[in-house]
């Protein structure tokens, strides 16, 4: 018998839920619940507890739509959230069993499990591959995003070189901005940029940004660039976990285009904003689930210092 227990996550978990993950081995503060329960009207939360006797020993975050169990669907990343010790890679094969055992007594037909990249892991945590490779799981999707390893050198070439340089003639500034009113600015860029380039449209509501930055405020940062005249031309909204700061939205007008704003952004964040981190993850370039690759896209964060990290997906079959 088994010595784990497994049960449905509740509203009276919240506080051990995000004491857990404060203190886990692998998670970021998306998998917070003041962050992740942001938008529960539009995900069904199918989230687990894993105990041995009175003890939690991990969770599970996940959603559920039809039969299909997704971890997480409103998120980049889900599933395990692991302590520093206490399992080791069989405890975490034979959990991930009862997790299955569990989705597929409430009916599920699939887990597709989106597992958290190594880059924010503050100690290594690769169980939960190991224990799909065990139960089974497919390689359904892989994401190619790209980060700078802060930990050495960068160097830029020629390209970068001469767009740095007409960013500074043109009087191009960059600076942290925490207002309201610069974040709506940065979002009306944000979406002509996308409704413009990609016919998509931002994940996130301002509104929504702007409630979780108040929930988050260190770890959630608006940076923008603006003109000699102070008309802001872009922005990233960079999110800032335990080893890695992850750029979730980056846009520039089409005047911002043409003053080589990004560049200089990118490197003043790089620069002067990740004291004490590992990497910067600029965000896949991919579509489709990996299956389109957004060449430009990927050769320009290439240029800017960025190398491969996947953000891949797994298929277990109930």
């Amino acid at each position: 018998m088994s010595p784990f227990e497994v049960r449905p996550y509740t509203e009276a978990d919240a506080e051990m839920w995000n004491s857990f993950t404060a203190a886990s081995k692998n998670a970021t503060f998306l998998l917070d619940r003041r962050y992740m329960d942001y938008h529960s009207d539009r995900f069904t939360d199918a989230s687990l507890i894993i105990s041995r006797g009175t003890h939690t020993v991990a969770l599970f975050a996940a959603s559920i739509n039809g039969g299909r169990v997704t971890a997480h669907g409103g998120l980049t990343y889900g599933g395990f959230i692991l302590p520093f010790d206490g399992l080791d890679g069989t405890a975490v094969t034979e959990i991930l069993g009862q997790v299955i055992d569990h989705y597929r007594r409430m009916g599920a037909t699939s887990i597709i499990y989106k597992p958290i990249p190594y880059i924010y892991h503050r100690n290594p945590a690769d169980e939960d591959l190991y224990a799909l490779f065990r139960h089974g799981a497919t390689l359904s999707a892989c994401g190619l995003s790209s980060a700078i390893d802060l930990r050495h050198p960068r160097s830029y070439n020629e390209n970068m070189r001469r767009n740095l340089r007409r960013s500074l003639r043109e009087g191009v500034s960059v600076a942290p901005d925490s207002s309201k009113a610069s974040l709506r600015t940065f979002w009306s860029i944000l979406a002509d940029v996308l409704a413009e380039h990609h016919s998509t449209v931002p994940v996130h509501t301002a509104d929504e940004l702007i409630l979780l930055q108040s929930r988050f405020p260190k770890a959630i940062r608006l940076y923008t660039a603006r003109a000699a005249d102070g008309e802001m031309v872009a922005g990233a909204l960079v999110f800032f976990t335990h080893r890695t700061a992850h750029v979730q939205y980056i846009a520039a007008s089409a005047r911002g285009r043409k003053l080589c704003a990004l560049p200089s952004l990118f490197r003043f964040i790089a620069d002067t904003q990740c004291d004490g981190l590992d990497y910067l993850d600029f965000g896949i370039s991919t579509e489709q689930g990996g299956l389109t690759l957004n060449e430009g896209l990927h050769h320009q964060k290439y240029s800017l210092g960025g190398r491969g990290v996947t953000y891949p997906a797994y298929t277990i079959t109930l």
